[in-house]
């Protein structure tokens, strides 16, 4: 199936109440663990590659192995620039055959996060990809939440011309120290006064109930990274402690991790189309 933007699955999935995961991807096993769990959940979904693996030298075999298995999938599958970090990360993630690019400008003044996030959506909207922006910053936990502001949040889609608004409502990156106070008011506003897909950023960890209430807000876009990348490590290590000192296969050694990710992974998808 060809590679979608994110204008092909986010509206309807918008309109219809429900979302896609987007999973943060570093290595072939787990392009491989999340599009066969899209599969076996007939969902699409979003690979997501973080701003700072534009660096990797790794990164063009990467992107080559994600658009060959995106390609030939039966599900929608999209490659997103995630938190992309400067015009020229924007402009890189393009030649490189992503079909969907984040500026985020969060850290900006609002007027300096609206110009730059513009500048990012021509590009971006010339070359036909999609394109997130973000208002208000997503903390580390333990760091304090700035929740977004609504007013702020609607001038910034008007003028920013993005296909998707990232917006703080009390979710981290990373695992929380304390529980999150995740604020669906704050959602709700924003989905009443903006009419494209709303992004959350931080699922990993955060409660599944409050997850679904701001989904039903209007949050279109769900990512993950830490919560089933950490999956992953733990079970190659407890794979790598049951093999001991016995030799086998890398791919045979790779193939349960896999398949259990994915299981995990599944179960997200699920969640979210509820």
């Amino acid at each position: 199936m060809p590679l979608v933007t994110l204008n092909e699955i986010l509206p309807p999935a918008r309109q219809a109440g429900n979302a896609v995961g987007a999973f943060n991807v570093a290595n072939y096993e787990t392009v491989v663990a999340v599009i066969t769990a899209a599969e076996k959940e007939d969902r699409p979904v979003i690979m997501a590659i973080y701003h700072r693996l534009l660096g990797d030298p790794r990164l063009g075999a990467l992107i080559s192995a994600l658009r060959y298995l995106g390609e030939h999938s039966r599900v929608m599958v999209a490659i997103h620039l995630d938190h992309g970090a400067s015009l020229d990360q924007v402009k890189l993630a393009i030649d490189l055959g992503f079909t969907s690019v984040m500026l985020d400008g969060s850290k900006l003044p609002l007027r300096d996060n609206i110009a730059v996030t513009r500048q990012a959506a021509d590009l971006a909207h010339r070359a036909c990809l999609s394109i997130e922006g973000e208002i208000g910053q997503l903390p580390t936990p333990g760091e304090p939440v700035p929740y977004s502001d609504p007013d702020d949040a609607e001038l910034f889609v008007h003028e920013s011309k993005v296909d998707a608004v990232a917006v703080a409502i009390g979710t981290a990156h990373g695992f929380y120290r304390t529980p999150p106070v995740i604020k669906i008011e704050v959602a709700a506003e924003v989905g009443r006064r903006v009419s494209i897909p709303m992004v959350l950023h931080g699922g990993s960890d955060s409660p599944h109930d409050q997850v679904r209430a701001a989904v039903k807000c209007g949050m279109s876009k769900v990512n993950f990274a830490t919560e089933y990348q950490f999956l992953f490590q733990q079970q190659l290590k407890a794979r790598l402690d049951d093999l001991g000192d016995k030799f086998t296969p890398v791919d045979v050694v790779m193939k349960p991790v896999v398949e259990k990710t994915s299981e995990h992974i599944a179960a997200i998808i699920r969640r979210l189309a509820v």
